[in-house]
């Protein structure tokens, strides 16, 4: 089962269990109250998914690790193939 599918599939279950609880589909006889809370549930946790996603995108890029090896040899091969173009006559 791929990533999307389990995304999907639990994405339905919380939503088959919203509808449930909200519009009361079952004739369960669940107190006013847990319906008043149901119904905004889905901004709830929209607003919790976004605050989730920005700390996390926060912190990787706070803890982001420089790759001084990895620019040295980046730094050598453009000079590499600046010094590949002028040898094929590009002026810069």
């Amino acid at each position: 089962m791929t990533k999307l599918l389990e995304w999907l599939f639990g994405g339905s279950v919380v939503a088959a269990v919203w509808a449930l609880v909200t519009f009361d589909l079952l004739d369960l006889s669940l107190p006013q109250t847990y319906r008043e809370v149901a119904w905004p549930m889905p901004l709830y946790l929209l607003v919790s998914f976004g605050c989730y996603s920005l700390a996390t995108v926060g912190y990787r890029v706070a803890t982001f690790n420089d790759c001084d090896e990895a620019a040295k040899e980046l730094q050598e091969q453009i000079k590499e193939a600046k010094e590949d173009l002028r040898k094929k006559g590009l002026k810069m």
